[in-house]
């Protein structure tokens, strides 16, 4: 797919300055958090990806510093350093200004999936230092910023060049400005996952990660020749699978489709997608042209083989789609998401080229494997049964309409009704719930108690998750009804709190709790996940008290390690079982007050990760359930 060589300063178009990315980064990369940190890393690699798609890029090294920088490589073409009519090198603009990219330019990108050229720029402005060594006609050319600013002299308005090669690509180093970022330390597990999630998606391209960072190097090459078929196998590596993958490819109004399919034997459906290699974590217009004609197409069938008889009502697509993991990837020429990080896929021809291809392409494939025909349909008609048992359950519930549940009286809401400064505490224990009540401030604050483990609702049928008290008491106080697979009855807008913190022991049970309550809103609330509205409060494990100088609370082992270090003098060193031994003065200092509090909040970073968490929280295995939650509670970022 070799595009138009002519990739030099001409491609480059200009539209404005820089100096806002670093007055509201949040606004360019998501968040100023450690998902907002690796996205740094990503912006630069998609670019190389972008030079891939293009037809020039075979490989990407990206290398975790030891001194805490990145370095992202490539051996593409090597970003222009010629003049561009602006009187500088191409380059330099590049870097150091927003919406300046050949992705402006059709002749030079075929299709992208960097940030319309706001990705380097952006990354240049929230570093404390950017060095970038372009290989390029018969030199290599160098260039040098802090902070966004140049620090390198131009030579008649071009780069200087540092030594002569045969090779051409762009190496970018930089370090995150730890005046900008909570934490500037990348999350390897993370960044692997999305460059092998990249490496599925582009099957003729090849990662090699290094992380330099604790003495002995980690080193991983990503090449996927499978492409998405050995991506779907990988995310259902752990299960029990129906049958082979199904895939299919075809192109429509110069949109190209790649779709694989897989059904398991689960009770979920997990449909990913992806446009010019950019995971939608909120979908968009190409899932539901997938959705929607995968639905007509299976019901025609159904009634052809005779599973639905005339009188029949047609299989829901969440009937349909029971137990189907599916890959919907597309290369767009044009992409709109909503949202600068883009979670959504807007554009309607998406809809209409997805939908031409698999009605093709899915008729084509079924009439020759009637065998896989009929596990999925029979999988539909397991889910359509079950569905009408439980849609029964759930009138009987809720005949007194659905927002009549009964709030167990332990509700202490707050006074403030604006839902952007109000937050909700999740509290385990009457004891540490009485605490907490004193301890609140009452203006924003609410306290909900709950008793004991509530509900695994992974194990449970709807009517009786909708019969438990514990959890009929939350919906009730979030105030956003819940969602099923069968119709949505949640509506995100009506949410109460913009927090909601769960606070639970720093021990096995409580990190059980924690648990339970995450797989509750991973099944019936996503969106409160995705939008980033849970919390898991942070409680200290140690109170150190010195015979002079000040109190300290130590929040994990870690912390007590460093202050033995550095603390001369004797001091003695209180070790907090739970929340019920603090009193509320102490609950208040360390757990409730925004000033000086930590907050963990749950956050799902790509479709790898999101699909592995689903499985952790709904599986049958406990063990590694709880490392989960422990792992990623000690990511904890301060929440000020």
């Amino acid at each position: 797919m070799a595009g138009n060589n002519t990739y030099d300063a001409g491609s480059i178009a200009v539209l404005e300055g820089l100096e806002a990315v670093r007055k509201r980064p949040g606004m360019y990369i998501g968040s100023v958090s450690t998902k907002g940190l690796n996205h740094l890393i990503y912006e630069i690699v998609d670019n190389a990806v972008d030079e891939h798609l293009a037809g020039f890029c075979s490989e990407i090294q990206v290398t975790l510093e030891k001194d805490g920088s990145a370095t992202v490589s490539d051996n593409g073409r090597g970003v222009p350093v010629d003049m561009h009519q602006k009187g500088v090198s191409a380059a330099r603009l590049v870097y150091t200004t927003l919406h300046a990219g050949g992705k402006f330019d059709d002749s030079a990108y075929k299709t992208s999936g960097g940030l319309h050229g706001v990705g380097s720029s952006v990354v240049n402005a929230l570093s404390t230092y950017m060095d970038v060594k372009i290989s390029r006609d018969g030199f290599v050319h160098h260039d040098r910023y802090e902070r966004g600013i140049p620090v390198i002299e131009l030579e008649d308005g071009l780069l200087p060049k540092i030594g002569k090669t045969r090779k051409t690509g762009t190496t970018v180093n930089f370090l995150p400005d730890d005046t900008i970022f909570e934490k500037t330390k990348f999350k390897a597990e993370e960044v692997k996952s999305r460059l092998h999630e990249t490496a599925y998606l582009n099957p003729n391209l090849t990662i090699v990660f290094d992380d330099k960072r604790d003495g002995s190097v980690e080193h991983i090459v990503y090449h996927e020749p499978e492409g998405i078929i050995g991506f779907i196998q990988d995310l259902n590596r752990k299960k029990e699978v129906l049958h082979d993958p199904v895939y299919f490819k075809g192109e429509a109004d110069g949109i190209e489709v790649e779709v694989t399919l897989q059904y398991v034997n689960e009770f979920h459906e997990n449909v990913l997608g992806f446009c010019n290699n950019i995971y939608n974590a909120e979908g968009g217009t190409h899932l539901t042209g997938f959705k929607t004609t995968f639905t007509t197409v299976m019901n025609q069938y159904a009634r052809e083989i005779g599973i639905l008889k005339e009188k029949d009502a047609n299989f829901t697509g969440a009937d349909i789609r029971n137990g189907m993991t599916a890959i919907v990837s597309i290369k767009h020429p044009d992409p709109r998401f909503e949202g600068q990080t883009k979670t959504k896929l807007d554009n309607p021809d998406a809809a209409k080229a997805v939908s031409k291809v698999t009605g093709e392409e899915i008729v084509r494939f079924f009439d020759r494997n009637l065998d896989t025909l009929k596990t999925v349909l029979s999988s539909a008609e397991k889910a359509a049964k079950i569905r009408k048992t439980e849609e029964k359950a759930k009138t009987n519930l809720l005949t007194k309409q659905k927002y009549s549940f009964d709030s167990n009286g332990k509700l202490a809401n707050c006074e403030s009704r604006d839902p952007k400064k109000c937050e909700i505490f999740i509290v385990e224990g009457d004891s540490a719930g009485g605490s907490a009540k004193t301890a609140r401030n009452r203006n924003y604050q609410a306290i909900l108690p709950i008793r004991g483990k509530i509900l695994n609702v992974e194990k449970a049928s709807i009517d009786k998750v909708l019969a438990n008290a514990e959890i009929k008491t939350m919906i009730n106080a979030f105030g956003c009804g819940f969602s099923e697979g069968y119709g949505n009855d949640f509506d995100i807008t009506k949410l109460r709190y913009d927090k909601i913190i769960i606070m639970a022991d720093a021990d096995v049970d409580g990190a059980h709790i924690s648990t339970l309550l995450l797989t509750l809103f991973y099944r019936f609330m996503p969106e409160l996940i995705f939008e980033g509205h849970v919390y898991i409060a942070m409680p200290p494990l140690y109170k150190a008290m010195p015979k002079s100088g000040e109190e300290e609370y130590l929040y994990d082992d870690k912390a007590l390690e460093r202050y033995r270090k550095t603390h001369t003098g004797p001091f003695t060193l209180q070790r907090y079982k739970g929340l019920g031994e603090m009193d509320a003065e102490q609950l208040w200092e360390t757990t409730l007050d925004p000033e000086r509090r930590m907050l963990k909040r749950v956050e799902i970073e790509d479709a790898r990760m999101a699909s592995s968490v689903t499985e952790m929280l709904m599986g049958t295995e406990v063990p590694p359930r709880r490392n989960f939650i422990y792992e990623n509670a000690t990511e904890a970022e301060l929440d000020i």
